[in-house]
């Protein structure tokens, strides 16, 4: 899934965290009620200006992020 669409990070907007496009709900606040347990229809229904595929961005997003951070396996020592 391509997040760009979804994902915005403005200075102007809540202190330049990314965000939903459009809204004021952040990556961080949807990805803390996905830990906490929350079903995207839960969120959904806290937050009417989501939708489904946006949840699913910031998945895509979080997931992405994560990848980049991941330390690169070291290379087996050969004798």
């Amino acid at each position: 899934m391509h997040y760009d669409a979804y994902i915005v990070r403005d200075e102007n907007i809540c202190g330049g965290e990314p965000v939903v496009k459009g809204t004021r709900v952040t990556v961080r606040t949807i990805l803390s009620s996905l830990a906490e347990g929350a079903s995207i229809q839960e969120i959904l229904d806290d937050f009417p200006t989501l939708t489904e595929q946006a949840v699913r961005a910031v998945i895509a997003f979080a997931a992405t992020s994560a990848e980049e951070d991941l330390p690169l396996p070291s290379i087996p020592h050969i004798a």
